[in-house]
């Protein structure tokens, strides 16, 4: 009978029996990992990573890692390069082949089809000895003791060795190039990290409301602006320049105190030195600057001069949080 307790416990083997076949391919690297990892690094191709079956599911999430962290790559299944793709080649590329033995009919087929053109072919493999390993110029050796299949059928092991691996090749890349955040933007335009990584904070200033009043103004006049522009907030602005801002809790707070407020100005309740930032700034920086302060509005400045109001809500609507 299969309790739940029997289920996490293989769980547990499983996820300790991978984490263990990791942590060995630290002793399994050598000066092949650095030499081809310089390869690719210093090929004016691109590099292709192919493999069959469950080593091809694995080639292409490495493509994918390797084409976001700015290494141009390309996937090609083991079994269609021998049928037409090895047409997607060219000269220069630096090819990678996955698979765990190294002796699947399709790799013995394609290595020698790969080795033809000259390209350089870099090897992970489970098996030292396999035709894979013989023919390639460096092999990633991704060697496991056993699959957590009680089976020791079903890839498990080796295919999160494949993918480790190739991991550490998109890393060591990265470090390489001097890859920073804005270079990842580059390849990540959109959702949430795109607009995290890119967005600005001009991009969501809307210039029809900038809400605005003279240090002399009424407080009527005052209320009257904070309502029309419906962000909360006002700026205080004295020769294009702002000197405070006034809010709607600025405004709560002097009806509590006071009767009659015919003798206030602007200038009587405003809030000096406000927090603000530059349209130029990163939505990101601002939203900090928010949640350091506990404030939901920022005054955008360039130069002194006053761009309008950045609401809280413009930043939550952009999905960025």
């Amino acid at each position: 009978m299969i309790t739940k307790e029997n289920i996490l416990a293989s769980a547990k083997k499983t996820i300790l029996s991978e984490s263990q076949s990791i942590a060995k391919l630290i002793d399994l690297l050598d000066n092949n990992f650095i030499e081809a990892t310089q390869k690719i690094y210093n090929s004016k191709g691109r590099l292709v990573v192919t493999g069959i079956g469950k080593s091809a599911i694995i080639a292409q999430k490495m493509v994918a890692s390797f084409n976001s962290t700015g290494t141009p790559s390309l996937f090609l299944h083991a079994s269609e390069a021998i049928h037409g793709d090895l047409g997607m080649i060219q000269s220069e590329d630096v090819i990678i082949c996955i698979s765990k033995s190294g002796n699947s009919p399709e790799i013995k087929v394609l290595v020698p089809l790969l080795k033809r053109f000259g390209n350089t072919l870099i090897a992970i493999t489970g098996n030292m000895t396999s035709f894979l390993a013989k023919g390639s110029d460096y092999i990633l050796n991704t060697t496991i003791d056993a699959e957590s299949c009680p089976n020791n059928l079903a890839p498990t092991n080796s295919t999160t060795a494949q993918l480790v691996m190739g991991d550490a090749i998109a890393v060591c890349l990265m470090e390489m190039r001097d890859f920073k955040p804005e270079d990842f933007a580059v390849y990540h335009p959109g959702g949430a990290l795109g607009k995290k990584l890119l967005l600005r904070v001009k991009d969501m200033l809307e210039h029809s409301l900038k809400p605005m009043v003279t240090p002399n103004a009424s407080i009527k006049k005052v209320i009257f602006e904070i309502s029309e522009k419906r962000l909360g907030v006002t700026a205080v602005v004295e020769n294009d320049t702002v000197i405070g801002i006034i809010t709607d809790g600025d405004i709560r707070r002097m009806l509590n105190d006071r009767d009659t407020f015919a003798d206030l100005t602007a200038r009587d309740i405003m809030t000096i030195n406000p927090k603000m930032t530059s349209s130029n700034a990163m939505a990101v920086e601002a939203l900090n600057i928010m949640e350091d302060f506990s404030i939901t509005q920022l005054v955008v400045v360039d130069d002194t001069h006053y761009k309008g109001i950045l609401h809280l809500h413009d930043i939550l609507k952009e999905g960025i949080v």
